[in-house]
Order: C-alpha cells, then structure tokens, then sequence
C-alpha cells in the first residue's frame, strides 16, 4: 500500500480517515476538495484536473482521497490500493450535518482556504442519492479493477476503525 485512493460518498469519512491512514502509513495526503476548489467554491477546470492529477500520482507515494468521477480513472489507474468507505446514507447525512455546525463560517482543514462549510440542497441530494445512483457504477468499476488492485471497501464506522488499527 503505496499508491492508495479513498473514495466515498460525502460525510463517509473520507478526509479524516485519509489523514489517520497516512499518519500510520508516514504517507503524504492529498485531499482533492482542498486542491480542485478555488476561494468562494469555484472548480478548477476539468483540463486544470487533470493536469493536477496526472502530476500528483508521478510521486512514489500517496493517498489521494475525493470522488470526481470525470477524473477517477486518472487515480484508480495509478493506484495500488483502492479503499472505499461504503457508509450508510444516514451515517454520511448525520455527519455532514455535523460537519456544518462544527464549521459554521469556517473553513474546515482538509479544504482551501475560503471555500467556507456549507450544506445545501444539492449536495444533501446527491449524499441521499448516492446508494442508487453512485454506487453501483463504482461497486462495478472496483469489481473490474480486483485483479489488478488491492480493494478494499469498509461498510461501518467500525470496520474503519478495525482496519486503522492493524
């Protein structure tokens, strides 16, 4: 485990247990919330994406963390590990409702500065729409890579924290 990619929907956990894991591991973390996003929430291009990528998993190691999916081949293709945080929708709302609160008007570590917490309609949809519409195209894509890669998915809270631990 060198080259790892953690994805998930929003509030499964992605940027804390990407943090934990690169501490055990010694590993630079890159979030892609805090590199793709702008001041004031405006996205780098998709050109800009790539390029950024493509640069980032040239290093030896990493741990890149995030979804963008226009992107994600870039990452699963690079990496050696694949680790996705498949979380209740519950669980992810409850946190990123948490999230909002414990951020409120502040911008959270694992984002760009000014690129302030927020919760909105979309993104609570695209949390709750996330079982149906996400992922089973990512369960199908990990199902392909299995051969290649290393894949691990963590369905509960508990198993994240079983597997940080050994």
């Amino acid at each position: 485990m060198r080259k790892i990619v953690i994805i998930g929907s929003g509030g499964s956990g992605k940027s804390t247990f990407s943090r934990k894991l690169g501490n055990k591991l010694k590993i630079n973390v890159f979030h892609l919330d805090a590199i793709l996003w702008k001041p004031n929430w405006e996205l780098e291009s998709k050109k800009e994406q790539i390029k950024i990528q493509n640069e980032m998993v040239k290093n030896e190691e990493w741990i890149i963390d995030g979804n963008y999916s226009g992107t994600i081949d870039i990452r699963l293709n690079a990496a050696d590990t694949i680790i996705f945080l498949d979380i209740p929708r519950l669980v992810c709302i409850y946190r990123a409702f948490k999230r909002l609160i414990q951020y409120r008007n502040k911008t959270r570590p694992d984002m760009r500065e000014g690129c302030q917490e927020r919760f909105n309609i979309e993104f609570f949809k695209w949390i709750w729409e996330y079982p149906k519409k996400k992922r089973p195209s990512i369960l199908n894509r990990l199902q392909q890579l299995s051969d290649e890669k290393e894949v691990i998915i963590l369905k509960s809270t508990e198993e994240v924290k079983q597997f940080l631990v050994k």
